[in-house]
């Protein structure tokens, strides 16, 4: 019974360890909830909704986002060419954790002025 214990703990550690790598860092949460706010968007939309990343850090989050499976980046046929991104639906998983994050934010931003 105790391995049984051990062996959820390192499972459920791990998998913690995973959804923290996929999608921490400072903007990821921010990109994915832009996208799933605003639907599809262009990299200079994705930039200045974003507010304060710089274009290098948002090449790369997307890169990362794309690289694994939240989003989707499209190459438009446009003069000049432009690119698209948009979640895909295996991002939508991580919606009700960037919701309970928002939430728990606006709580504590809340207490922090009270005192």
């Amino acid at each position: 019974m105790e391995n049984n214990k051990n062996n959820v703990n390192k499972e459920t550690v791990l998998a913690l360890k995973d959804a923290i790598e996929l999608l921490g860092g400072k903007w990821k949460f921010c990109i994915l909830h832009n996208l799933q706010n605003y639907g599809t968007m262009r990299f200079k939309d994705l930039k200045e909704t974003s507010q304060g990343i710089s274009p290098k850090v948002l090449s790369k989050e997307l890169q990362e986002l794309e690289e694994n499976q939240l989003i989707t980046r499209t190459v438009n046929n446009t003069k000049p060419v432009t690119v698209s991104y948009k979640l895909t639906k295996h991002a939508t998983e991580s919606q009700p954790v960037l919701k309970a994050l928002i939430d728990f934010g606006l709580k504590h931003r809340k207490k922090i002025k009270e005192k």
